[in-house]
């Protein structure tokens, strides 16, 4: 059996996933896994160079149907999803991260020494070395949305209360069990996946990760977000592409999740301010991209559900 295996969801980003590639090469640590791109429908010769360049990748030709259902062949490949995987762990891993070598063996490690953790993300730096807030996070909860949304937590960013969606009142060097890590480097144990299921191919792009750390915690699951590991995130390479379509899915992402795990627990009215608030809130996202120069466009980051931009 394997121990790991890397899934690769690439859309028009050829260059960054060279790069992304030949860093898991030798990020191993001597593990034994393999790396698995699906190439949803890119049009920049993406999935002839992982052909010709890397050729014990495995390479997926898929029609692009979204984020999710694009690792969901990628895992299904391996078997996830039931209770005889081919591999132990799976990696869900965006094309424009660097791993550091090393990174993939410690993160298993991680995990390996706590039996209850199931999900466990490293902790992701920008190019600037700032770091990607969505690499830790809350769930959006009615309440944590408003303080996001209200710009609560951005005025009060060391409050317990109001920082409680980026955590940002904790250290970036805090390993420390959270809520969820980001999709953009994930590792899942494959008990997780046979226990919850693969991703929800309802979200097109964006907060299938939220989703499944959410089913996962409430099957007993521990997520942790391990300080110690350093991946770089470029972030927002792909939905700058089409960043009008990227805002949309973003807010309805927003409302899709808050209605599928809170809604029915929550009165008609907070549902209804919570609906109205996403709608405002996207019309002005989008009538501010537009405004933007065409380098400058992507998708807006100042609401709950800001965690990855890249790669879609």
């Amino acid at each position: 059996m394997l121990d790991l295996a890397v899934i690769v969801v690439s859309y028009n980003v050829r260059d960054f996933l060279r790069d992304c590639l030949a860093s898991v090469l030798v990020s191993g640590g001597g593990l034994a896994f393999e790396t698995c791109v699906v190439d949803n429908g890119s049009t920049d010769g993406s999935a002839e160079m992982v052909a010709s360049e890397f050729p014990a990748v495995r390479l997926v030709r898929a029609e692009n149907r979204g984020y999710a259902a694009g690792n969901n062949l990628g895992l299904r490949a391996y078997g996830f999803g039931t209770q005889t995987p081919a591999a132990r762990y799976a990696l869900l891993l965006n094309p424009d991260t660097l791993i550091a070598p090393h990174a993939l063996a410690d993160l298993l490690a991680f995990l390996e020494a706590r039996p209850q953790a199931g999900i466990a993300g490293p902790r992701l730096v920008r190019e600037d070395g700032s770091l990607d807030k969505a690499c830790r996070r809350g769930f959006p909860t009615p309440e944590v949305a408003f303080y996001r949304m209200s710009g609560l937590s951005s005025l009060f960013p060391k409050s317990r209360r109001f920082g409680r969606y980026n955590l940002t009142y904790l250290s970036p060097n805090l390993t420390t069990e959270v809520d969820s890590v980001v999709g953009a480097c994930m590792l899942i144990r494959g008990q997780v996946l046979a226990d919850v299921g693969l991703l929800d191919e309802q979200y097109f792009m964006y907060a299938e990760d939220l989703d499944l750390c959410y089913r996962a915690k409430e099957r007993g699951w521990q997520v942790w977000y391990n300080a110690a590991v350093t991946v770089l995130h470029y972030k927002g390479q792909s939905s700058r592409q089409r960043s009008t379509f990227a805002n949309v899915q973003f807010y309805k992402t927003m409302r899709l999740f808050h209605d599928k795990h809170f809604k029915a627990r929550s009165s008609a009215l907070t549902n209804g301010l919570i609906h109205a608030s996403i709608g405002l809130l996207g019309g002005l996202a989008i009538l501010r991209d537009w405004l933007r120069p065409a380098e400058r466009r992507g998708v807006a980051s100042a609401v709950p559900l800001d965690g990855r931009s890249a790669q879609r």
